[in-house]
């Protein structure tokens, strides 16, 4: 990254953060500003953190946002901390969340980190990145030092938080030990003495009432809150989970990474732009401009974007070949170069195929498709998909817009 003034530096580090109050987000911005100066001045490079909880080993994109950050800074010639959260997955962030997570064990959170802290390093550099792991503080405090940490805290603060509050208006459970997870980040961010916390919007009362409240009774300089918005998923609408089903997996093949980004509602396209390229908010801009003025069609854009995208984390090489792809099926109406191959043997019917070959997870679901005329045979529109498939020669199946499988008789 090329050298950049204070102004611009500002600029870049602030891009995608989201506080749901304009005087918190100029008060961040003012105190990021003087502790660049002050970097600056003093020689010395930001320490900044953020922390993951391994409760999965199945990232995607959302998973990035905040690393993309961390990447900024380091970049910018930071120290950057990444801290695996292996006490605080014991017990799992509630903040986004209208019941109790259900509470995982070390063994797993051990084992999620370790593929966790691999798929990080596609955008932060392992040879100045520096991991630690919570557990090795949180763990040795005392009964004492517990009650001490709570000790700076009320409980109305808690029941302000939303998923608390409706929680207990409804009558549902709130276990004592949800309310440990904050003060748990509140004490790393105490112990690491950072400069700078990176986290999701969803993180406000974590990082920035929980952490800076009690760095400040500790007689630390608070750490700077910077809170970035929560990436929408392909629906364009709801937060980007697994769990959903609007997910875009950051192990995805270069082809399905480009075809999803690609099917993302152009109204989510400002916060990908924002959240997850390499791009400055000037070039963003600049983009943002040149689609509203008719310069650029907004289809255009979005092939940049899936472009940036696949090429961060499988190279440029495979998003060239990636769009290359999507232009061929998709702007053609061709099939790919390449696909998956069946060779078919015994009696199967289509319904049956279409599970074994994992373009449909049931037989229902493969019904239904045929039903909604998804599914085509060497480009005709399948209308049975009961009877036993009978082929003289090799034919192309179609699920969908990006789904081929080449059968192949005999």
């Amino acid at each position: 990254m090329s050298k950049m003034n204070i102004d611009q530096q500002v600029a870049l580090l602030m891009q995608g953060t989201e506080y749901g109050d304009d005087q918190l987000a100029e008060a961040m911005a003012a105190e990021l500003r003087q502790r660049l100066i002050d970097s600056e001045r003093q020689g010395r490079p930001l320490r900044v953190y953020c922390g993951f909880d391994p409760r999965t080993s199945d990232l995607h994109l959302g998973h990035t946002v905040p690393l993309r950050k961390l990447g900024q800074f380091q970049e910018l010639g930071h120290e950057v901390i990444f801290v695996i959260g292996r006490f605080t997955s014991l017990i799992g962030d509630p903040s986004d969340k209208e019941e109790a997570r259900n509470q995982l064990n070390l063994a797993q959170t051990t084992h999620n980190a370790e593929t966790y802290a691999q798929q990080a390093f596609k955008i932060l550099d392992p040879s100045i990145t520096k991991i630690e792991y919570n557990d090795t503080w949180l763990s040795g405090l005392s009964f004492a030092d517990v009650i001490h940490i709570a000790s700076n805290f009320t409980v109305q603060q808690f029941l302000s938080r939303e998923t608390f509050r409706n929680r207990y208006d409804a009558g549902d459970p709130i276990y004592l030990h949800e309310f440990f997870y904050a003060l748990m980040q509140a004490y790393d961010a105490y112990h690491l003495k950072t400069d700078v916390q990176v986290g999701g919007s969803d993180q406000l009362f974590n990082i920035v009432t929980a952490g800076r409240k009690f760095m400040e009774a500790m007689g630390v300089p608070p750490n700077i809150g910077i809170l970035l918005g929560i990436l929408p998923g392909t629906d364009g609408v709801a937060r980007m989970s697994k769990s959903t089903g609007n997910h875009i997996p950051l192990l995805a093949t270069p082809e399905d990474m480009f075809g999803k980004v690609m099917s993302v509602p152009d109204q989510a396209m400002p916060s990908y732009m924002r959240l997850l390229t390499r791009w400055t908010p000037d070039e963003i801009s600049q983009i943002e401009a040149d689609v509203a003025s008719g310069k650029l069609h907004p289809r255009d854009a979005k092939l940049q974007l899936a472009h940036e995208i696949v090429s961060i984390y499988q190279g440029e090489a495979k998003a060239v070949q990636a769009e290359e792809a999507f232009r061929r099926v998709f702007q053609e109406q061709l099939e790919p170069e390449e696909m998956a191959e069946f060779h078919l043997t015994g009696s199967l019917s289509l319904v049956e195929l279409m599970v074994q070959v994992d373009l449909a997870s049931s037989k229902s679901q493969a019904r239904r498709l045929i039903e909604q005329r998804g599914v085509k045979l060497d480009e005709a529109t399948v209308e049975d998909g009961e009877s036993p498939l009978d082929l003289a020669a090799p034919a192309v199946l179609r699920v969908g817009k990006r789904r081929f499988v080449r059968l192949i008789p005999g």
